[in-house]
């Protein structure tokens, strides 16, 4: 079976959702390494919602999510691990980061997202630097 040159190229769509999640996973590790140090001024800015917990367990998952998607539909085309090798751990460290009570641990929550989110965005940016370099070819597994 032959593939087209349309399946050669790399989605608009599928770059443009990594480098968002990239983006965003990055502006989030800062957010929550931030966060302690500038607490009192968010609502004197308006922007007081960027403390809430709810806003950050919603962000977890949809960032949860979009690298999901994004990292594992890339996977099926270039079969390398490394961006999963990321995403996991960076997705377990911001869950159990959300879990934790921060009123008694907010240093250990700080750490644990601030990690989370490092790791998920250097996932979105090794998957890019995966499909980018990836070429169909003989040895390719889906090329069959």
């Amino acid at each position: 079976m032959e593939l087209s040159n349309a399946n050669l190229r790399v989605s608009p769509l599928a770059v443009a959702a990594d480098r968002v999640g990239a983006t965003a996973s990055f502006l989030c590790a800062v957010h929550c390494a931030l966060l302690p140090f500038v607490i009192a001024l968010l609502p004197l800015i308006g922007l007081g919602f960027l403390a809430d917990h709810r806003f950050e367990r919603i962000f977890v998952a949809c960032a949860a999510a979009l690298a999901s998607v994004t990292i594992v539909t890339a996977w099926r085309r270039h079969r390398k691990l490394h961006a999963l090798f990321l995403l996991i751990p960076g997705i377990a460290l911001l869950l159990t980061g959300i879990i934790i009570d921060i009123g008694r641990h907010e240093w250990l929550h700080t750490v644990l997202v601030v990690c989370g989110g490092v790791l998920v965005a250097s996932a979105h940016v090794t998957n890019l630097v995966l499909s980018h370099r990836h070429v169909h070819g003989p040895d390719c597994g889906h090329a069959a």
